[in-house]
């Protein structure tokens, strides 16, 4: 079996729950802290041995392709200004000449058609799909996992985390069936299911991989929920021809797609960070103190 080595990017999504400074920067160019979220996703997947990126762009996301180019003004300006070591950092993020694809959705017909524009970059060979605003923190990617069962296990394989039942309707839910080799065979999938409906609680959080076949299967597959051409109707479609298996995240996941999730992320990465961690504990407990000043709690220090 073929190993991945290619990472899909769906970046072409209007962020419309960020408007209105999704109208001048793609949201996933947001920083957490000083890192952008699609710097996030490109660095889990080089971590994990992708050697080719793929991004799916749509009108607008030029940033996208001006971030990963070359910023010769930027970076000689440190350079002559003492700062080599910013400069060298910057281009120690690129990937390298010829690994990176552009791709454009010029419909905005959802991630399936999304995925399905980078057909001619894939080939034969399975890939990977990355959502950048679906921030996994760990010490070991929850895609090199993926990727090494994979190798095992072949047809298509998700990675799934338990939600709320009161946040099921918002995911992709699978029905999970027996355990396979640390994986969990799915039998069924279906996209944002009514409250009170869902199969399980596990969802779908933006990382997959993707049998090539899959591409054949998108091209007749017809527009589902809300009016997009869903990746969730072509994984239950390909269910029987192909296997189809589900990964519990080990990871910290931020859902950064909505505007509670970006915050927290953010606020993760700060305290995280040495040099930020104190300034930010003491912000928090100040504003604690004074958005909430009669409950007797506070955030504890550390």
């Amino acid at each position: 079996m073929s190993a991945v080595k290619t990472a899909v990017f769906p970046v072409a999504g209007f962020g419309t729950r960020f408007l209105p400074a999704t109208k001048a920067m793609p949201k996933v160019l947001f920083p957490i802290v000083d890192r952008p979220l699609i710097q996030h996703a490109v660095d889990e997947a080089a971590a994990c041995g992708i050697e080719n990126f793929v991004f799916v762009t749509g009108r607008g996301n030029s940033a996208i392709e001006d971030y990963f180019d070359v910023s010769f003004e930027l970076e000689s300006m440190l350079r002559a200004g003492g700062n080599s070591h910013i400069a060298a950092s910057l281009e120690r993020l690129r990937p390298g000449p010829g690994q990176v694809a552009y791709v454009r959705q010029i419909d905005p017909l959802g991630l399936g058609h999304a995925v399905w524009c980078a057909r001619n970059t894939i080939g034969d060979e399975p890939f990977a799909v990355l959502l950048a605003d679906e921030l996994i923190l760990s010490d070991t990617p929850d895609l090199a996992t993926m990727i090494e069962l994979h190798a095992d296990l072949g047809g298509n394989l998700v990675l799934v985390d338990e939600v709320a039942a009161d946040e099921t309707d918002q995911y992709g839910i699978i029905t999970p069936g027996r355990d396979v080799n640390g994986a969990i065979e799915v039998t069924d999938i279906i996209e944002k299911p009514e409250l009170g409906t869902a199969p399980s609680n596990l969802a779908l959080i933006g990382r997959y991989i993707l049998d090539p076949t899959i591409m054949t299967t998108l091209e007749t597959t017809a527009t589902g929920r809300g009016g997009e051409i869903q990746l969730t109707d072509a994984l239950l479609a390909s269910i029987g021809a192909l296997p189809f298996h589900a990964v519990r995240t080990t990871g910290r996941r931020f859902d950064c797609g909505s505007k509670v999730g970006f915050v927290a992320a953010t606020m993760h990465a700060a305290l995280d960070r040495d040099d930020m961690r104190e300034d930010v504990q003491r912000m928090i407990n100040e504003l604690y103190k004074h958005q909430i000043p009669d409950t007797g709690h506070q955030i504890p220090e550390g």
